[in-house]
Formats: structure tokens, sequence, C-alpha cells
């Protein structure tokens, strides 16, 4: 029996986490569309909780993904534990569903050398995790 696509949130925001910037991307569970949003300045707490809390409340989702860093050996690296703890603050703070996505090959995905590209990572990742979840 097929799984039902409405067990899944319908709105989901996702998060490609770094120390400098946070790529953002929207994605929607029923037509498995995503789109880039922003890349968030991180640099400080101050800069990183506002904008994401601005993003939460202007898409109200349902849910949340964070990209997770791995090695390409799948060891855990000190990026793992950040983003680790990145998704456990998103839980935390916003009581929403995180869902954690290795993302050891996102980048690769995605065009380098044409500047910031967390954003596409961003929407990379949630492509990824909609792939895992049958929705695409």
């Amino acid at each position: 029996m097929p799984e039902q696509r409405s067990a899944l949130p319908a709105t989901v925001l996702a998060f490609d986490f770094g120390l400098a910037r946070i790529g953002s991307a929207v994605g929607n569970t029923f037509t498995a569309t995503v789109q880039p949003l922003k890349i968030l300045s991180a640099r400080t707490n101050a800069e990183k909780w506002p904008a994401v809390t601005r993003l939460i409340e202007e898409w109200q989702p349902d849910a949340l993904v964070v990209g997770v860093p791995l090695k390409t050996d799948g060891s855990r690296q000190e990026m793992t534990l950040r983003a680790e703890r990145f998704a456990r603050q998103l839980e935390g703070r916003y009581r929403l569903p995180v869902y954690r996505v290795d993302e050891r090959y996102s980048s690769v995905e995605v065009e380098h050398g044409r500047g910031k590209i967390d954003d596409m990572s961003a929407a990379v990742i949630l492509q990824q995790w909609f792939g895992e979840n049958g929705l695409v």
C-alpha cells in the first residue's frame, strides 16, 4: 500500500547551516516543489535567530529540515556536531519537528564559482528529503 502524503507536513523550511551563513529554502509536500529563499547572516546569535524567526513567521512551516554534513566515509566531523546542535535549538525554540538529512553530496549538485550558494544548497537538501520520503 503506498504511503499517504497527508501524513507528511504541507510546508517545509530547510536550512543549510554554516558558521557565517545559513541557506534557506521552502517546499510544499503536496506538489513536491522546492525553491531557494534567502541566505541568512549567522556570524552571531543576535543575527541568526531573529532572521530564522522571521522566516518561520512568514512561511508558517509544518516542519523543518537541516542538512547534516558528514565526511565522505559517513563519519562525523566538527560541523556535524554544530549542525545537529542547530537542529536541536530549532526544535526547542519553535516546537516543530526537525528532520536531519545527510548533506554530504548536496553541494556537488550546486554550481560552484557563482558566488554564495547556501540557499541553493538548502533547496537541494530539501529536495533530497522529499526523495527520501517518497514525494518525488
